[in-house]
Formats: C-alpha cells, sequence, structure tokens
C-alpha cells in the first residue's frame, strides 16, 4: 500500500509545474462552474444536458453532471495538488472527448471552435500526470510523511 500511495503522490517537479497545475485547475473549475451553477454566463446542468443531447452524448443531464463535476472538483485538486495524478487523468479523459466529439472536426484555432484551447490544457493535464503535483501541494507533504 505504500509503494501506491508514493507513486500515485511523489513528484520531483519544483515551482514550475506547480504554476501550470494551479492556472490549468483555476480555468478547470470556471468551466466546471459553468456547467453545474451556471456560473460565468454558463447554462447550468440543464443548458448544458439539452446542448449535450444535441451532440449525440446521452443521457444529456447525466454527462452534463459527470463533466461539470470532472472540471470542477478536478480543478479544484490541481489547485491544492490533492490527488494530482487521479484528477489529471480523469480531465485527460475528459478532454479527449470533448476533441473528439466537439472541437476536432472545427480544426486548430480556437475563432472557429478548434481544439487549441482543448489541446493547451490537455498538455498541462499531461504534465501533471506525468510529474506529479510539484513542489507546493499537498501530495508532497503527505508522500514525505509516508
Amino acid at each position: 500500500m505504500k509503494n501506491l500511495i508514493n507513486t500515485v503522490l511523489s513528484t520531483r517537479a519544483g515551482l514550475g509545474i506547480t504554476v501550470i497545475r494551479i492556472i490549468v485547475g483555476i480555468i478547470f473549475i470556471a468551466h466546471g462552474s459553468q456547467k453545474l451553477f451556471g456560473a460565468f454566463g454558463g447554462y447550468g446542468l440543464e443548458g448544458t444536458g439539452q446542448w449535450m443531447e444535441s451532440i449525440g452524448l446521452t443521457p444529456g443531464y447525466l454527462m452534463a453532471l459527470l463533466s461539470g463535476s470532472a472540471e470542477f472538483f478536478g480543478g479544484v485538486a490541481f489547485v491544492i495538488g490533492l490527488l494530482a495524478r487521479p484528477a489529471a487523468a480523469v480531465l485527460i479523459f475528459l478532454l479527449g472527448v470533448a476533441i473528439i466529439s466537439v472541437h476536432l472536426a472545427n480544426g486548430l484555432f480556437m475563432a472557429n471552435n478548434g481544439y487549441e484551447f482543448a489541446l493547451a490544457l490537455l498538455g498541462g493535464a499531461v504534465a501533471v500526470l506525468i510529474e506529479g503535483a510539484g513542489k507546493l501541494s499537498v501530495d508532497r507533504a503527505i508522500a514525505a510523511r509516508v
């Protein structure tokens, strides 16, 4: 069990990954808040669920709840650096679905609703998955005590 905890929580990364993790986490919290609560001009669960149904992600309400929760709580995990690797894995899956189902057909650029922004977030999540949460994180504090 100790090895599993160290594998999940350990990090050799410094402050650079910490900065990336926190910025990407804030973005995910905001996007999740749009889906879950209708904050920041979002449509909430009902509106997001209807849109997801319209693009073939069914049942829409459940998909909105799952994606909004992954974004919001994954973002919180990133900001505080707690269970950052598992959160990164969930966010990588979420971004893969978003890129394939929504953005890929529109090309790279955001001006055409392309995948460049999702790809940038994916890069940040992959970095956290590989390197861990970084120097200033709850994960590192826990791993040091195990």
